[in-house]
């Protein structure tokens, strides 16, 4: 057995290692390549665990994506086929900001600007979905006052190149809506990107995350049932709805780091802002 003479040497000896590790990464080591903290917590075990984002996070996450920009980091896109050779192969088409008496809008477009059938069956859902909706506004003298806004992000992620587009949408008084749109490419094959193919590739077995949409989309339903029984008019999710099946999702991508979300946007057919998000580092 060691003395504690030698013992109170050792951690002497750690300490000082210690501190001068500290003062190098400090000042010698960047911000980049300093290692990232992960701060664990106890389960009930005492094992320790990564702690989940809760929902609301996930979605003030999502919120805080979209700046109508286009992320490609350092990937080439010179060797991309594109419409207009003048713009990038993601780019702000229509800004549009005007207030009327009977309306406001500020909308940002995107396009994708690739050559090919993939690609034009994006920007013609963009043009079905947000641009017919404010022509409509501009064009149309309502009575009731409608405020609309729409943004958009993009990215590329490895090969894929996703796009998402959130809208909000105010019609007099109607509830407000959110909806949401996303498109998934693969620049290398030119083809649509099937969101089992996003799991596969961030090793997400598709049962596990069948069985995560179900745990939050059943946690969020119980809570707006709460909500209900206190007075609030909240949306009421149908959990037997075939929308929740993996095989079915149609709302994904790929945004900042690889990070994966699968949105369940209620406002794509509904009057509501409310939404599910399921969400992989």
């Amino acid at each position: 057995m060691k003395s504690p003479k030698a013992i109170y040497i050792l951690i002497g000896v750690f300490c000082v290692f210690a501190i001068i590790a500290g003062v190098y990464a400090e000042f010698f080591v960047s911000e980049q390549d300093k290692p990232s903290i992960i701060v664990p917590t106890l389960n009930n075990e005492g094992e320790n665990t990564v702690k989940e984002l809760t929902q609301e996070e996930i979605k003030a996450q999502f919120s805080s994506l979209f700046n109508n920009q286009f992320e490609f980091g350092d990937y080439d896109t010179t060797n991309i086929e594109k419409i207009n050779e003048n713009e990038n192969i993601v780019y702000t088409a229509a800004s549009i900001e005007q207030k009327k008496e009977n309306y406001e809008i500020n909308i940002n477009l995107p396009a994708i600007n690739i050559t090919g059938d993939v690609p034009a069956s994006f920007n013609n859902i963009t043009q079905t979905i947000f641009v017919n909706k404010a022509t409509e506004i501009i064009n149309t003298e309502v009575a009731n006052k409608t405020i609309y806004s729409v943004s958009y992000e993009g990215f590329i992620n490895g090969d894929i190149l996703s796009v998402v587009i959130q809208s909000t949408l105010k019609e007099g008084n109607n509830p407000q809506r959110v909806i949401v749109q996303t498109y998934n490419y693969d620049l290398v094959t030119g083809e649509k990107v099937e969101a089992s193919k996003l799991l596969s590739q961030k090793n997400i077995i598709q049962s596990d995350c069948q069985k995560k949409i179900n745990s939050t989309i059943q946690d969020a339903q119980k809570q707006a049932q709460t909500l209900v029984q206190s007075g609030y008019t909240v949306y009421n999710r149908d959990l037997t709805s075939s929308m929740y099946l993996l095989s079915n999702i149609s709302t994904y991508f790929l945004g900042p780091n690889g990070n994966l979300y699968i949105i369940f946007a209620y406002g794509n057919q509904n009057f509501t802002s409310e939404m599910d998000i399921i969400w992989y580092e």
